[in-house]
């Protein structure tokens, strides 16, 4: 209806004109709208998966449980670190989030098929010699011994090579060399021509293919690599689990093996990390098997301190989430913290670093009984006890003194003294307390920055800003006059208030805890001129108690307990 002739004011409404008697509603705007708090614990997992479900070739998908993520992204694989990342998600708490495969079990198989190759690490430098299934599917349960050559006049350059495959002889090449030339036994020609179940290629080496040999050792298709050689040529470090060969990737196409830059993505493209800029609700973000390419060779330290400043620069850019990530394994607490100060030098409030890794029990069936435990990056098991946290007492509360569901044991014991040298250094410790489990025994961010030292403190921040921005989508354009104003003042005074009453803020009362200033010093005629409302709040984060004092002092008998 057309409004009838009356004087408008800034805070009536037009009402219609009735011209027939009878009875009418009408249904008014409130002077503000509710703001809702946003979710706080949807993590983002960006790694290698066993498949990936129908359709997806890398996007985010979400997922809401641990039999969906089976169903739709297949189980365990040996030597990927995103599947038993996220059932530990679970386990501990987690309820919703997304995963990202950037490579699946067929990209290490190789395309089109299901042989994987064993990649047999040289004496020094890269790996030499490199076996891979004849056939599909016969990977699995393929064990390689190699050991010194048998017989007299063998030289050092020999070696013998055994073969074990389920229900087949065992085949044993001995007197092999990686040299070429008339009278010797090259590897390569030898296996692949008499070997029904492998064959043989060279790959690149520090050093030429004829002085090297393969390390003495077990090793298994099936399995990651529990002996990797940096690309330049420094000693072998050992991974979790049993001492196995590794993947040796063939992606389709031309991706090859996982890099850097295929976790960091492109955001244009949808990929990698990148991708997860368009999923608005993610509010932690993982990448376990960061670490998986660091175990395999594929990715040096240089290559992780790289994909973690993009994880953390991630989390900055889009000022709504944190990032979890891991320490590199196999460090004492001395070189933690000189990989954390030092080498990767990370400052930033939207992180926070976990050490050591912890033991969980192995997922494969056919383990031996040497076997049950395998180590794993906590970081998975991290993100869902902060859900855990979050949802029985409040994204205010650090994580911290909570138990690591499903840790069994630690890749070191930490003590007082060590993590006395880390915890001011942004270190969080896992530590096993007798009688009362293992532990999450720090709370802290990669900031430098005293203000924002806490990982609660941060998660608090980013839960309030994110609530009052989705809150107050509907201020813009809205007439920009003191009725404004004061309607958004009530919105995030109302919004906050209810922070404060569960605890979130400190102070006695709300003025304490809180304040909302949106008036005409903030907002003068030349701030308006240019479309813009500018609204400062303050808030005052309860700090996690972390070093608790009790005082004692003797008294005299019969003296004033107020002495």
């Amino acid at each position: 209806m057309a409004c009838a002739p009356h004087n408008h004011t800034k805070r009536r409404k037009c009402t219609p004109t009735y011209q027939t008697p009878g009875v009418y509603i009408e249904e008014l705007p409130s002077g503000s709208k509710p703001i809702q708090g946003v979710g706080t614990s949807v993590a983002a997992f960006i790694g290698f998966t066993e498949k990936r479900p129908a359709g997806n070739t890398g996007q985010p998908h979400f997922v809401a449980s641990w039999n969906q993520y089976a169903d739709e992204f297949g189980g365990f694989v040996d030597g990927f670190f995103t599947p038993i990342a996220i059932y530990g998600y679970f386990l501990n708490g987690g309820t919703t989030c997304y995963v990202q495969s950037i490579a699946t079990r067929a990209d290490a198989d190789g395309a089109g098929g299901g042989a994987a190759r064993a990649a047999l690490p040289a004496r020094a430098g890269s790996g030499a010699l490199e076996l891979t299934a004849r056939n599909e599917g016969e990977a699995q349960g393929v064990s390689i011994e190699i050991g010194d050559a048998t017989g007299e006049g063998v030289s050092e350059e020999q070696f013998r090579v055994t073969i074990k495959a389920p229900g087949k002889p065992d085949e044993v090449f001995d007197n092999l060399t990686m040299g070429k030339g008339r009278g010797v036994r090259n590897a390569v020609e030898v296996l692949t021509r008499e070997s029904t179940v492998v064959k043989a290629v060279e790959v690149e080496s520090s050093g030429t293919l004829g002085d090297r040999r393969p390390r003495s050792g077990s090793y298994s298709m099936s399995a990651p690599a529990a002996l990797a050689v940096d690309a330049d040529g420094r000693a072998a470090r050992a991974a979790p689990g049993r001492r196995t060969g590794g993947w040796s990737w063939r992606a389709p196409g031309a991706r090859g093996a996982p890099t850097a830059k295929t976790f960091e993505g492109d955001a244009s493209a949808r990929t990698g990390l990148g991708a997860l800029e368009a999923v608005d609700d993610v509010t932690m973000v993982i990448c376990p098997d960061l670490m998986s390419g660091y175990l395999q060779g594929k990715l040096t330290r240089d290559d992780v301190k790289a994909v973690q400043t993009a994880l953390l620069n991630h989390c900055e850019l889009m000022k709504d989430r944190f990032a979890i990530i891991d320490a590199l394994p196999g460090l004492s607490p001395q070189e933690v913290r000189d990989w954390r100060m030092k080498e990767a030098n990370f400052n930033s409030k939207y992180g926070a670093l976990y050490y050591p890794w912890i033991y969980v029990a192995n997922p494969n069936p056919k383990a031996g009984p040497d076997e049950k435990m395998i180590m794993v990056p906590p970081s998975g098991h991290i993100a869902g006890l902060y859900a855990r946290v979050d949802s029985e007492r409040g994204v205010y509360k650090a994580p911290a003194n909570e138990v690591v569901r499903g840790a069994l044991k630690l890749e070191k014991q930490v003590i007082n003294s060590e993590q006395s040298i880390l915890n001011p250094n942004g270190v969080n410790c896992i530590r096993s307390f007798p009688g009362r489990g293992i532990l999450v025994w720090g709370a802290r961010t990669l900031s430098a920055d005293a203000e924002w030292q806490y990982i609660n403190v941060r998660r608090l921040f980013n839960y309030i800003e994110e609530s009052i921005f989705e809150g107050t989508q509907w201020v813009v354009f809205e007439p920009n006059d003191m009725d404004l104003w004061e309607r958004v003042k009530r919105t995030i005074t109302a919004f906050l208030t209810r922070v404060w009453r569960d605890g979130a803020l400190f102070g006695a009362t709300p003025e304490e805890a809180f304040y909302v200033k949106c008036d005409a010093e903030l907002n003068p005629p030349a701030v308006r001129d240019v479309g813009m409302l500018i609204v400062e709040v303050g808030i005052a984060p309860v700090k996690p108690a972390e070093f608790v004092i009790f005082r004692f002092k003797q008294m005299s008998g019969g003296g004033d307990i107020n002495e």
